[in-house]
């Protein structure tokens, strides 16, 4: 593709959608840059990760277009849905299981056989295929959680929480999708599920600690308190009455897939809203979760991270109004995908998502596994000879 689309960064200018024509010498694009900044050619040092720009041949600077994928249409106020879907459309075992997914009833059906609709109709494209899609899942997440359907005064849909569409997708999806045999987990507890070692200790009465274990599917993180060691009150046999306890969980399974939610908003009573708390909170691009895990499970696990897959954000005062927008990255690519509209953007763009002011800020965070592959011993190095069926010189690929 000789014609390629490209944003000209010069200092703190941003000249986006410069088409370029590759079949020209280069020094015609530098002509171009010239009419965009007024610096000569010869003083213009164009650089394309980390290979420079000659007057001449184009050699290893390469450029090509970025396909962008599909978005999904707003609806009226459906923001909170097209985020999660853009989200969850990240994980790739989600992703295929969806796409094979075998139509069946039931309301739980309904829901994941429409999801799996609106994801073949984003993989294939067309903007009319995905807006009829995605009508069909605002249906069918209605007709599983009729809260959601709520309108406002003027009869039009009332926004929603994303938080409360995520669980509600994902609830339908943990009873529909299976696990090929010999498997017996099923899909969602295999890939979003983890457990938690829980420990309770009297913080009053001299008593043994009790333990137990709790499933999660998503990590709550409070911003005002760390509720991975907390205190709560319960019944005390040994004292007869209701006494404090310090409630310590460590994770003891780690999903594949974590999710983590940002708990932002609160109910205020006086204004009868569900305000939100707009604290920065920065979150890293790469998560280690090693100092939250059991002991057992550190010994197990190797020097491993995981690798950040997915934003997404609220913009606004609270959640019954705003604006959701997912941020998924693609390949080494972030994406923003705000409905319809799907753009670039750098990663310092994702890492301003912390919040702090009436930007967007991140609600949440899809990380996935960061896959450590080892190369086998003795393995010899094949080369092959590929010869083009035109009759081009063969080309060899290690």
């Amino acid at each position: 593709m000789p014609k390629v689309s490209v944003k000209v960064k010069w200092g703190k200018e941003l000249f986006p959608g410069v088409e370029v024509n590759t079949e020209d010498l280069p020094i015609v694009f530098k002509a171009q840059i010239f009419a965009l900044t007024g610096v000569q050619p010869e003083r213009q040092k164009v650089v394309c990760k980390g290979v420079t720009l000659r007057d001449d041949t184009w050699g290893n600077f390469a450029l090509s277009n970025l396909e962008l994928p599909e978005g999904l249409v707003n609806l009226g106020n459906t923001c909170y849905m097209n985020a999660t879907v853009q989200c969850l459309k990240t994980v790739p075992e989600l992703r295929n299981a969806l796409l094979d997914y075998d139509q069946r009833g039931g309301t739980a059906g309904h829901l994941t056989s429409a999801l799996s609709d609106t994801v073949q109709a984003l993989e294939e494209g067309g903007a009319g295929r995905c807006a009829a899609a995605a009508a069909k899942l605002l249906h069918a997440l209605h007709e599983a959680a009729p809260h959601l359907a709520e309108r406002g005064a003027g009869g039009q849909l009332a926004q929603q929480d994303a938080s409360e569409c995520w669980t509600e997708i994902v609830r339908a999806l943990r009873v529909r999708l299976t696990l090929p045999e010999p498997e017996s987990k099923a899909f969602i507890e295999k890939y979003f599920g983890g457990t938690l070692d829980v420990e309770l200790v009297c913080s009053e009465a001299q008593e043994p600690p009790t333990r137990s274990t709790e499933t999660f599917l998503q990590l709550s993180c409070f911003i005002s308190q760390d509720k991975m060691s907390e205190q709560i009150t319960k019944m005390s046999e040994t004292l007869g009455r209701d006494a404090v306890y310090t409630k310590t969980s460590k994770i003891s399974r780690l999903p594949a897939y974590l999710t983590v939610q940002f708990v932002r908003f609160y109910y205020k009573e006086k204004e009868s809203i569900n305000a939100k708390i707009l604290k920065d909170v920065k979150f890293p691009l790469d998560l280690d979760v090693y100092e939250l895990c059991t002991p057992d499970l550190q010994e197990r696990l190797t020097p491993m991270r995981n690798k950040f897959k997915a934003v997404l954000t609220h913009r606004g005062r609270s959640s019954s109004s705003g604006h959701y927008v997912a941020w998924v990255k693609r390949d080494k690519t972030w994406l923003r995908c705000d409905d319809d509209t799907v753009s670039p953007v750098t990663e310092e763009e994702v890492l301003k998502l912390s919040g702090g002011g009436d930007w967007h800020c991140a609600y949440l965070l899809l990380y996935g596994p960061r896959i450590l592959e080892l190369p086998e011993e003795d393995e010899p190095m094949v080369t092959e000879v590929i010869e083009d069926a035109t009759g081009a010189p063969p080309t060899a690929q290690a």
